[in-house]
């Protein structure tokens, strides 16, 4: 293994000298990095792309990740990185049936009735192939399904290449003049963490099985069911989902297919699983998505390829709401504020100062027509001018920037005149109306109040000793401050804890006076019971 590793590591490094990549490190590249001076025709932009092409497809995932970092790369490279394919030759079908033999332990035609062994289609990390599982009872034909089967010794090429990836990371973290800013090494970590889940197919099982759930019986989108009896970490077996392409135009244009539907339904689609659902599709390119069009004015959407989703933190949902809120309210000042409060901006970052910048880049936008603003443009400025900001690069929200600019681009293709914001305020109002609803409060409260109380014995001795260890006049009044909280907390646990013994014997005496035959005095008994706990409550 260390032999392969050198050896690869010295086909980067020759790939590097090759296409002049030396220059993205600048004047700190070491000449055998660099290699001789050369004038190239090209820009570094898409030398950088082709250098990827031909080092394969671990790194071709990569460049197509990095082009989806805009806070981090030149609007001119992450675009050129962005016209990466993942197109790589099939292997053998029989190589195949190998393999899905394999991780069953037995023959595949005990599960399939018929399984095609030309593949439908292939990528870098697994190719598909068309089959039919054996009828059930009641059956007379077998369910059409899809087999995907992870690609031979895929898992040691990644590891290999991720090996290196890290070790080139490290060295540019120690040459490029803006390696704190661009985290390098962070990149490769975050990269890692994305391909692993997609090698493993059971999670990408789980991820459909869950956007199915949370769309069973929508006509905007449907997934396919998922047959986890036949489905292991290398193989995956999916129901065969019909239909159209969505970049095959001509065919929709023949079914009569209502694009300005079809566009708003998509945008309509991301925004619920982002904000209602919070589990989004994040890999949502043409490749990954048909239509249904028999009911051409109400098209549906087909998902499919489901290694990568994201999810946010609730914090980052309301952020990000609340920002896109603020930005089509043209209140600049809360988007400052927001950058802060959420930590995604140093804390001592002048407020005005920011709002002062967003306002230049975002009143532009702001001029035009609210079907022709985007919210991928506003994005892109944003992230442009929060690097002078000393901007903290927020992993979490990445895989969100991407999809994003996804959505936006797609939409806008199938119509031009889309009116993004039309589709997404209503969305984004009644989510953060639903948030702000007394009830709904109240179910979160009363579903953390377990985890509140059983913490409380815990934290606030604990919060008080740290307290009273420090030795100035501040800390003796937060001592005292903690310490009445500690009753306080004390008194409404034991408080609670009457309330219900209170409650409790009082329905209790009630029961027993409707149920006879138990005495009255009982009843009475109880129910005096009950009043004494409750004043007891109510006394602390």
């Amino acid at each position: 293994m260390m032999m392969g590793k050198s050896r690869r590591l010295f086909e980067i490094l020759s790939t590097v000298r090759r296409y002049g990549l030396g220059e993205l490190v600048g004047d700190a590249a070491p000449r055998w990095l660099v290699g001789a001076p050369r004038d190239f025709d090209e820009p570094v932009a898409v030398r950088l792309r082709l250098a990827l092409e031909s080092l394969g497809p671990v790194f071709i995932k990569f460049g197509q990740m990095l082009s989806t970092r805009r806070d981090l790369l030149p609007d001119g490279m992450a675009a050129e990185l962005a016209r990466l394919q993942d197109d790589v030759p099939p292997f053998e079908g029989a190589r195949a049936r190998e393999l899905i033999e394999a991780a069953y332990g037995h023959s595949l035609d005990d599960v399939f009735a018929a399984f095609e062994e030309s593949p439908m289609a292939a990528a870098s990390i697994a190719q598909v192939h068309a089959a039919r599982l054996h009828p059930r009872e009641g059956e007379t034909t077998g369910a059409e399904v899809v087999v995907k089967v992870l690609r031979p010794d895929v898992h040691a090429r990644v590891d290999r290449d991720i090996a290196v990836m890290f070790w080139l990371a490290r060295l540019a973290a120690r040459l490029h003049p803006e390696a704190a800013r661009l985290r390098p090494v962070e990149i490769v970590a975050e990269y890692e963490r994305i391909i692993n889940d997609e090698l493993n197919l059971m999670r990408e099982g789980g991820n459909a099985s869950q956007l199915g759930r949370n769309w069973a019986g929508s006509d905007l989108i449907v997934h396919p069911t998922i047959y986890f009896d036949h489905s292991t970490e290398n193989v995956l077996v999916m129901e065969h989902m019909h239909g159209v392409p969505i970049d095959d135009v001509d065919t929709l244009v023949a079914a009569g297919v209502d694009f300005k539907a079809l566009a708003e339904r998509g945008v309509e689609i991301f925004f619920k699983q982002v904000f209602r659902d919070n589990f989004f599709h994040a890999d949502m390119h043409p490749g990954n998505i048909q239509v249904q069009t028999t009911h051409p004015d109400r098209p549906r959407y087909v998902g499919l390829d489901f290694g990568i989703v994201g999810s946010l933190s609730p914090d980052d949902q309301r952020y990000l709401a609340e920002n896109f809120l603020a930005f089509f309210n043209q209140d600049y000042r809360r988007i400052a504020e927001l950058h802060v409060e959420s930590g995604w901006m140093p804390a001592d970052t002048s407020i005005e100062d920011f709002e002062g910048a967003i306002r230049t880049v975002s009143e532009p936008i702001m001029n035009k027509p609210l079907a022709e603003i985007s919210f991928g443009l506003f994005l892109l400025r944003l992230f442009k001018i929060a690097r002078r900001y000393r901007y903290q690069v927020q992993p979490q929200l990445v895989l969100l920037q991407k999809t994003v600019l996804n959505v936006e681009g797609l939409g806008r293709d199938l119509y031009p005149e889309l009116d993004l914001w039309a589709t997404a305020k209503p969305i984004l109002e009644d989510w953060m109306r639903k948030r702000a609803d007394p009830k709904r409060a109240a179910e979160r409260l009363r579903t953390q109040l377990p985890e509140i109380m059983d913490s409380l014995p815990v934290l606030a001795p604990r919060l008080v000793a740290y307290a009273r260890d420090g030795e100035t006049p501040g800390s003796r009044r937060l001592s005292a401050t903690l310490t009445d909280i500690k009753h306080e907390l004390t008194s409404a646990r034991r408080a609670m804890r009457w309330t219900l013994v209170g409650t409790g014997l009082v329905v209790a005496s009630a029961l027993v006076y409707v149920y006879p035959p138990m005495p009255a005095w009982v009843s009475i008994v109880g129910g005096l019971a009950g009043l004494a706990a409750w004043v007891r409550a109510w006394r602390g």
